[in-house]
């Protein structure tokens, strides 16, 4: 495949998303967020239910795909989604979820330092309850809800990620190594999802062994961070996470499994910090891992491209990239929120998160592509 071809690709996977799913929000001009389902019901389209840490993952790669293009029509985009988003969340950044705030936190950064966008002071309100919520009573980590103590991967890798761009590095090499010490699958090399913390004894609480595919994704991406020549235990972290993820959630190099709801967004998160890996992780075998993440990258893009169909002639993705996609109608069950989490339609394509996670995959493949 050409740059041409994937920059292509990502193209028509932005304009998909935008045509069918992006409205302004209770119809305020300058504003845009993605109604949550295809074919929209009422509720979707008023943003009754609207998912915030979604609308963080589309801001992300409505970024992407300005550094793609460079066009003021797609800068425009990224200002309307971050606009829309704190007026939805009513003029606030933060909510109840760590994990939500670092994924708007990575989204804000990139579309300030990218696209323009004045979010000092969101960046600066996110990065101070991020790092306060650090628990070292229970041996460290961040909790999942600002209420609780369940400690896990999606909050704490996306919160590291974060904390190191905005230079809190010693609390990001903490959480590194938080990972790696309570989560680290000995048997399989993977993450698992998380640990009831416990003050009583901060090394122990009952462990959820779940290996889901973004957890990898986030830690990698914390280790590429803060990977260098002179830090070489994260780049060995990455590449034997890297080599892991190959050997255990890929057939044939291309990621497997997938769904819908909040499980939409879990394979594209992988894809994206794959290929930071493949561009940035630097120090011992940092050369292997790389074209190990590049070829993780561009097989699974190239089977979620091939598994698309077209609706009005925009292409739609599988919520699963080994298979076609299904063509998703109003009278589908609606994905609907539990116990904290999304679950998916009964046709999962129907879901924003899917549509955005194939087109993180094009993007990530296409910016793999133009270096």
């Amino acid at each position: 495949m050409t740059v041409v071809e994937w920059n292509q690709r990502a193209a028509a996977a932005q304009a998909a998303v935008v045509e069918r799913h992006l409205r302004p929000v209770w119809g305020i001009p300058a504003t845009r967020l993605g109604t949550p389902a295809y074919p929209a019901s009422r509720r979707d389209a008023l943003f009754v239910s609207w998912n915030y840490w979604w609308q963080a993952h589309l801001l992300d790669v409505a970024v992407d795909a300005y550094v793609r293009d460079g066009a003021p029509s797609t800068r425009k985009l990224v200002l309307r989604i971050a606009r829309g988003h704190r007026l939805r969340n009513l003029l606030r950044v933060t909510n109840s979820y760590y994990d939500d705030m670092a994924w708007m936190g990575l989204a804000l950064e990139r579309a300030q330092r990218h696209a323009g966008l004045n979010a000092s002071r969101r960046l600066r309100v996110l990065r101070d309850e991020l790092y306060d919520a650090w628990v070292p009573e229970a041996g460290g980590g961040v909790t999942w809800r600002t209420k609780g103590l369940f400690l896990n991967a999606p909050a704490n890798g996306p919160a590291g990620i974060f904390l190191a761009r905005m230079g809190r590095f010693e609390r990001a090499e903490e959480t590194s190594d938080w990972l790696h010490r309570r989560l680290l699958d000995p048997d399989t090399g993977l993450i698992d999802d998380g640990v009831d913390g416990d003050y009583a004894d901060p090394e122990g609480g009952k462990r959820y062994p779940e290996k889901y595919s973004y957890n990898q994704g986030v830690t990698i991406g914390l280790d590429t961070e803060l990977s260098s020549d002179l830090a070489p235990r994260h780049a060995e972290r990455a590449a034997a996470l890297i080599a892991a993820v190959a050997e255990h959630m890929t057939s044939r190099g291309v990621v497997t499994g997938g769904g819908g709801g909040d499980g939409g967004l879990f394979n594209g998160i992988l894809i994206r910090y794959l290929a930071l890996a493949a561009l940035q992780l630097r120090g011992p075998g940092a050369d292997d891992a790389r074209e190990a993440a590049a070829e993780i990258v561009f097989a699974s893009a190239e089977a979620a491209w091939h598994g698309t169909r077209e609706i009005d002639g925009r292409v739609i993705f599988s919520a699963d990239w080994t298979r076609d996609a299904r063509i998703p109608g109003s009278t589908d069950t609606p994905a609907h929120f539990t116990g904290g989490t999304v679950r998916g339609s009964s046709t999962p394509e129907r879901d924003l998160s899917v549509q955005i996670g194939g087109w993180m995959a094009m993007e990530a493949a296409a910016a793999l592509a133009r270096s």
